[in-house]
């Protein structure tokens, strides 16, 4: 009885890095690791997951880190029993998906909205009155829900450079578009409607030199 304790007890040490044996309960999927990758293996001790900052290893560290995490998190840290462990790891995977599923959607939804502007509302309005790319879009022409860029004031002037999707009934594009605000005033100075599919690009507004 005295040998079957001790063994238990070794098998549920944590915190010995290889020498550490993982309990079965621990094993699985860690939603943590993989949604939050390198600010998990900070907090957790498996700093292997700053290879999330290594570019295209990045791309296999989501999955290494979900499949792993549980084992290196066990390895690396000391943990006072398996449900210890597991309420911890369960708080890492509901900060990972309040993280993706809140914060990060309403971050690119509130820049998204500081993007439509006048330059955009102007741009738009350039692209659905251009007899052209109508024809090949139909209309109403919408755009898209994201707009991504960037806007630059300094006092009543300004540049912007905006990127965004555009549908139609016939088909959908790209639009690129260059403004520049003077005396608080916009004024387009380049668009650019793009089809990827073909590579056809339609001048809406033309840059003055």
């Amino acid at each position: 009885m005295g040998a079957n304790l001790n063994m238990n007890q070794q098998q549920y040490t944590s915190g010995l890095g290889k020498q550490s044996v993982v309990p079965p309960e621990v094993k699985g999927w860690n939603w943590g690791a993989f949604l939050l990758n390198w600010i998990w293996g900070i907090g957790n001790s498996t700093y292997i997951a700053l290879l999330m900052f290594v570019p295209l290893v990045n791309i296999f560290m989501f999955f290494i880190l979900g499949a792993k995490g549980n084992e290196w998190a066990w390895k690396n840290r000391t943990w006072r029993d398996v449900e210890h462990f597991k309420q911890t790891q369960k708080s890492w995977r509901n900060a990972g998906f309040i993280l993706w599923l809140v914060v990060f959607p309403l971050f690119f939804t509130l820049i998204g909205n500081m993007l439509k502007g006048d330059a955009f509302e102007q741009s738009l309005t350039a692209i659905s009155q251009h007899a052209d790319v109508v024809d090949v879009i139909g209309e109403p022409i919408e755009a898209g829900y994201f707009v991504t860029g960037s806007i630059r004031t300094s006092g009543s002037n300004g540049e912007a450079y905006l990127q965004y999707s555009l549908s139609g009934p016939k088909g959908e594009a790209e639009a690129y578009v260059q403004a520049y605000k003077d005396m608080d005033v916009w004024v387009l100075h380049n668009v650019i409607v793009h089809w990827p599919e073909s590579d056809t690009r339609i001048q809406v507004v033309t840059p003055v030199e």
